[in-house]
């Protein structure tokens, strides 16, 4: 192994945690859950959270006054 290009902590995924009840899915989203793009990033929201407060999401309300 090249020792030079290797990252050990470049090679762990972050885990995706949801949004509104912090709720942690692992390194990727599982399909049910819903991802958002606000403020330049993404954040994702748990099938739960996500069905809780659907027309909101659909109106595009800030998640601050959900």
């Amino acid at each position: 192994m090249d020792e030079e290009n290797y990252h050990p902590a470049l090679s762990e995924a972050p885990h995706v945690f949801c949004g509104r009840c912090g709720t942690i899915a692992g390194p990727s989203a599982p399909p049910t859950w819903m991802c958002a793009v606000e403020g330049g990033g993404r954040h994702y929201f748990c099938e739960n959270c996500a069905r809780a407060h659907i027309r909101a999401i659909e109106s595009r309300l800030d998640p601050a006054s959900w």
